[in-house]
C-alpha cells in the first residue's frame, strides 16, 4: 500500500471529501464504493456475533460501528501493537513454529508453539517502510521503500533527493530469537515488496525486487523505470548478496493511462511478484499490467502473457496462483488502500479480485470477486494480501480487505467465486484494518495496521482436510501442498 493521487481514481458521482485516518500511513476516507452480489457460498448464510448468536444474513449491510461479527471464522487471540514498533503493521512470513510480522518500524517474531495464542518472542527495530518480509530457511529479507539517511537500523528519514538509501536488508535468522542483520543491497527506486525464487541447484536464493513511482527529481529513481531488480543471495555467504540483473519487463513502457505518466494507473515497474518455482512461473502485478512470466532462467524472467483491464482495474497490486498453477487471483488496490471502495457507490468490479485462468500459457479472464458486505464511508476497504487454504482438490483463499475485514472464498469454479467465511470489526475499532491474512497449519493469522496480530480458526467444515504440517510459508513464494 502506498499513498497515491486519489483525484484520478474517483468514480463518477463520488464525493470529493477526503479524511485522514489513524495510522502513520495516511488514509483517505472514502469517496464511494461498490457492493457485489456474491452470496456467502454456504447453505446457512446467517452470521455469528462474538457472543455466538445468529444475527444476520451474510449479504446484509455492514457490521455496526463499534461491533465485531463473523461467519464461520472464530477470532481466538490478539497480540496488540506494543513496544518500539508503533507504526503500520504490514506483511507476514512463516518458518516452522515462528511468524515474522512486518511493521514500518521493523518486524516482530512470534512463537507459534501455542498456535491459538502466539507469544511475542522479539521485536527488531529497523525502520524503513514498508518492511515487507520474506523467509527462506535461515534467511529473512525485508524491503525498504522510503528514503533513509543510510542503510543502518539507526537511520532516519531523508528528504535529500541525491544522498539517501533504500533497497533490501538481508538477515540471518538461524536463531529466530536473535535475528542478525548481515547485508543491505541498494536497488533502483528502493524495494516496495520482495519475492524469493530459490535457484535450481539449491545454493542460492534470488530476490525479485518490485518498486515503482519513479521521479526525475530522485537520482536513484529516474524515468523510465520499467524494470525489476534481481538480487542473488548465496546461502553460504549472505554478505555476498548483490544485484545480478535489472531486466526491463516493459520495453514499450507498459500501459500508459491517457492522463499521462504521473497517473496512478500507468505502469512504471511492479508492485508485487509471486513466484511458483515448481512450474518455473511468476505472476506480476505491475500497476497497469498483470503479467505471467517464465522464470526457468532465474536471472532472465520472460513475459509469456499479459492482461489489462482498463475498465475496472485501477492498480494491479498482488497475485496468488492456484495450487495446480492453472489460475491466478490478481488484486486491484484501487485508491492505494485509502478508499472506501466497499460502499454502494462503487461497482462490484472495482477494488476487487480479478480471477484469471491459465490456458496454454495465456491469461484468460474468468470473473471478479469482492466481499458482499456494504461498508460505511468511513472504512477504507479494498482487496489486499491473502493466501491459499491448502485443501487438495479445491481452490480456497483467505484474504485481507483492510477495514472490510477478513474474507475466505472458494474459486474452484473460477467463473463463480463464493465467500465461505468472514470476520469484520465495525467502524471505529481499527485505524486502517487488516493488511495481510494467511492460513498456516490450521490457523489463520492476520496483521492489522493498528491493532496488532490476530489469530483465527476456520469452521472445521472448511479446512478439515487442509495440510496442517507445512514447514514454512511465503505467500509470495508459492510451493505446492
Amino acid at each position: 500500500m502506498r499513498r497515491s493521487t486519489l483525484k484520478k481514481l474517483r468514480p463518477k458521482g463520488a464525493a470529493a471529501t477526503l479524511a485522514v485516518a489513524l495510522t502513520t500511513v495516511m488514509f483517505a476516507a472514502p469517496m464511494a464504493a461498490a457492493e457485489p452480489g456474491d452470496g456467502a457460498g454456504a447453505a446457512d448464510t446467517t452470521t455469528t456475533s462474538v457472543s455466538g448468536a445468529a444475527t444476520r444474513s451474510a449479504a446484509d449491510p455492514d457490521v455496526p460501528p463499534g461491533e465485531v461479527e463473523s461467519f464461520r471464522l472464530q477470532h481466538l487471540h490478539n497480540n496488540p501493537k506494543n513496544g518500539t514498533l508503533q507504526s503500520t503493521g504490514s506483511d507476514i512470513a512463516f518458518k516452522g513454529r515462528y511468524a515474522f510480522a512486518g511493521n514500518y518500524d521493523g518486524f516482530t517474531v512470534y512463537d507459534l508453539s501455542n498456535p491459538a495464542a502466539p507469544e511475542q518472542l522479539v521485536q527488531v527495530y529497523c525502520p524503513g517502510g514498508q518492511n515487507d518480509v520474506s523467509v527462506h530457511g535461515n534467511i529473512l529479507v525485508t524491503s525498504t521503500d522510503s528514503r533513509r539517511t543510510d542503510d543502518s537500523c539507526d537511520s532516519t528519514s531523508s528528504s535529500d533527493p541525491a544522498n539517501y538509501w533504500e533497497g533490501i536488508r538481508v538477515w540471518d535468522i538461524s536463531d529466530p530469537a536473535n535475528p542478525v542483520y548481515v547485508k543491505s543491497v541498494e536497488t533502483s527506486c528502493g524495494s516496495h515488496t520482495n519475492s524469493l525464487a530459490p535457484s535450481k541447484d539449491g545454493r542460492s536464493v534470488y530476490v525479485y525486487v518490485s518498486s515503482y513511482f519513479p521521479s526525475d527529481t530522485l537520482v536513484n529513481c529516474t524515468r523510465p523505470h520499467d524494470l525489476i531488480s534481481i538480487v542473488k543471495i548465496p546461502k553460504a555467504d549472505l554478505a555476498a548478496s548483490e544485484i545480478v540483473a535489472t531486466p526491463v519487463l516493459f520495453p514499450d513502457g507498459g500501459y500508459t493511462h491517457p492522463e499521462g505518466p504521473d497517473s496512478y494507473y500507468s505502469t512504471s515497474g511492479c508492485h508485487d511478484i509471486t513466484t511458483y518455482v515448481k512450474f518455473d512461473l511468476a505472476a506480476g502485478a505491475c500497476m497497469g499490467d498483470g503479467i505471467l512470466m517464465d522464470i526457468s532462467d532465474r536471472e532472465k524472467p520472460r513475459i509469456i502473457s499479459s492482461a489489462r483491464d482498463t475498465e475496472n482495474f485501477a492498480f494491479w497490486h498482488s497475485a496468488t496462483f492456484s495450487n495446480d498453477g492453472t489460475k491466478v487471483v490478481f488484486t486491484d488496490e484501487l485508491g492505494g488502500g485509502g478508499l472506501a471502495t466497499c460502499t454502494d457507490e462503487f461497482r462490484p468490479e472495482q477494488g476487487a479480485n480479478g480471477i484469471y485462468d491459465i490456458k496454454r500459457g495465456k491469461l484468460r479472464f474468468a470473473s471478479y470477486y469482492k466481499i458482499p458486505r456494504i461498508n460505511t464511508a468511513a472504512e477504507n476497504c479494498v482487496a489486499h494480501n491473502g493466501s491459499l487454504i491448502p485443501v487438495k482438490g479445491k481452490d480456497l483463499m483467505v484474504q485481507s480487505w483492510y477495514q472490510g475485514g477478513v474474507s475466505a472464498f472458494d474459486f474452484t469454479d473460477s467463473k463463480n467465486p463464493k465467500e465461505i467465511a468472514w470476520f469484520d470489526r465495525g467502524e471505529g475499532l481499527s485505524g486502517g484494518g487488516t493488511w495481510s491474512t494467511y492460513y498456516y497449519n490450521g490457523y489463520v493469522y492476520s496483521n492489522d495496521l493498528s491493532v496488532g496480530f490476530d489469530t483465527f480458526k476456520l469452521d472445521p467444515s472448511i479446512d478439515r482436510r487442509a495440510n496442517k504440517h507445512l514447514p514454512g510459508l511465503n505467500p509470495q513464494t508459492q510451493t505446492q501442498f
